[in-house]
């Protein structure tokens, strides 16, 4: 069978998305486990944009070795001189070139004729083919521009050296008819796209970038871009782990297939909603919490019988393990390793002893712990964000007819204890004001969400914040069964995370 070339993109138009943000240990996480799913090719940033985004991109180029990395850049030399010097430390280096092809984007955009867009795409290929064979050409919305347009700039880009065209659906206003007839024209009308390799780049304004994505594989499109869990620009990308698992549930149809092992999904997803603060719906296909739950009646008796009756995907094909041993306070070590090799958790010895003390700590306040209490749970005991202060404490008083009053205590950066006390508008707000009144540092909450982990009145209570300082936003999260305490953790991992920008920032490092 023939493959499909997966193109990750998560790290560059996945944190585009609004609210995302990531650092440079973050990014080299993601980029890990991207290599160990097994992508073809790694979009890792926009080194343009930012020293950050540059940084990234040089650690990931350096450290990730089997996938292709690649680093999009502007249809401007200077631009294409700065990409090439952060990515040139990969083993398998690309350059891609975006530049806009519609009339609408010429026009009230970029202000310049389809002649001289033509001349901008030639001459910045021809100059990065000085750097790297490995040159990807983008006509941004192409989905909206003319098909005559689109072969010309295609022949044109081609013939100066670029071996991947890649035609984006930009806006998401294709219809998957559309979408599918405009690669079928490309395919029929320029006359050396066998010279390279055809991609497609679908985003999900309208719901259909995977539809779309998927009709452009069908006719020959071997290229695919997307991200995990579908993040991005607006309403997101073309979601990965759906396009993969089209093609492997349905090669019957496809006749394709992927170098993408599909049981490291899951743990991929979890990787990136943790980081970037971006929760997975729960009736998300493949990955979202209901994908494999059944609550009709009718439905488990067919899956207890025979599970194809109504699971067209083995769990574990996605990482997801289709058993639900549950642990308790009598679980010892060995059963708590089990269940986490089970849920694909490979941890160094250090960090297992941690999340076993937080295991015990959590089995001694609720009678059964799920899988999704673990998945919390590691989250929370193994966050990348070095800690400048830790939650040592946190106690609240509080009711209809008293004052919310809040004590802290925190372990600063030279191990001394600090604390202090404050009232707020209710304890969550004390408890802020407290953690305030100790570090010092100026902030705008813009985001407070609160949401069960698991079932039941001992449930987990997991807190996403978000704040905000001199413009830049900080994502949170916090999990405990007392949800003042998640609360105060959210807090303080935000805080850390801007703490520990701020610092790169002193040392001329960061953004």
């Amino acid at each position: 069978m023939e493959k499909v070339i997966i193109f990750d993109t998560t790290l560059r138009d996945g944190e585009q998305a609004a609210g995302a943000s990531l650092n440079l240990q973050e990014k080299l996480e993601i980029a890990r486990q991207l290599e160990k799913l097994g992508v073809d090719v790694i979009e890792a940033g926009f080194p343009v944009t930012s020293p950050g985004d540059f940084e990234a991109v040089s650690l990931i180029a350096k450290e990730i070795r089997t996938p292709v990395i690649c680093v999009l850049t502007h249809a401007n030399l200077e631009a294409v001189d700065q990409s090439w010097e952060a990515v040139k430390g990969a083993e398998h280096p690309r350059i891609h070139i975006v530049l806009s092809s519609s009339d609408i984007h010429l026009f009230y955009q970029l202000r310049k004729s389809r002649d001289e867009i033509l001349q901008m795409s030639c001459d910045t290929v021809v100059h990065a083919r000085k750097y790297c064979d490995d040159i990807e050409f983008s006509a941004m919305d192409a989905s909206r521009t003319e098909p005559e347009y689109i072969y010309q700039m295609l022949r044109a880009v081609i013939e100066a050296g670029a071996t991947t065209v890649n035609i984006p659906d930009t806006v998401g206003y294709a219809t998957p008819q559309e979408f599918s007839g405009l690669i079928q024209g490309i395919l029929n009308n320029v006359s050396n796209i066998d010279r390279a390799v055809v991609s497609v780049h679908c985003h999900d304004d309208l719901g259909l970038a995977v539809a779309n994505s998927l009709e452009a594989i069908k006719v020959g499109a071997r290229q695919v871009e997307c991200t995990i869990n579908g993040i991005g620009e607006r309403a997101g990308n073309a979601s990965l782990e759906e396009i993969v698992m089209a093609l492997k549930t349905r090669q019957d149809f496809f006749n394709l297939t992927t170098n993408i092992d599909t049981t490291q999904i899951y743990n991929t997803s979890r990787l990136v909603s943790e980081l970037t603060g971006f929760a997975v719906q729960p009736n998300k296909a493949i990955v979202g919490a209901n994908a494999f739950r059944h609550s009709s009646g009718l439905h488990i008796d067919g899956v207890i019988k025979m599970p194809v009756t109504f699971e067209i995907m083995d769990p574990k094909s996605v990482g997801i393990p289709s058993s639900n041993l549950v642990l308790g306070k009598t679980s010892g070590r060995h059963a708590f390793r089990e269940r986490l090799a089970e849920l694909g958790y490979s941890l160094s010895e250090e960090n297992f002893n941690r999340a076993f003390q937080g295991f015990k700590r959590l089995a001694d306040k609720k009678k059964e712990i799920t899988d999704r209490d673990i998945e919390s749970l590691i989250a929370e005991e193994l966050r990348t964000v070095t800690e400048l202060y830790h939650l040592d404490h946190v106690e609240v008083s509080c009711g209809d007819h008293s004052l919310p009053t809040a004590t802290v205590r925190l372990i600063g950066p030279d191990g001394q204890s600090l604390a202090d006390a404050a009232l707020g508008t209710g304890p969550v707000d004390a408890v802020y004001k407290a953690i305030n009144r100790i570090v010092g540092i100026s902030n705008k909450l813009t985001e407070f969400t609160v949401k069960s982990v698991s079932e039941g009145i001992d449930a987990i209570g997991e807190v996403l914040i978000r704040i905000e300082s001199d413009g830049v936003t900080y994502t949170g999260r916090g999990a405990a069964t007392d949800i003042i305490v998640a609360s105060a953790k959210a807090y303080m991992n935000a805080l850390n995370r801007l703490l520990a920008a701020r610092r790169v920032d002193s040392n001329g490092e960061g953004k």
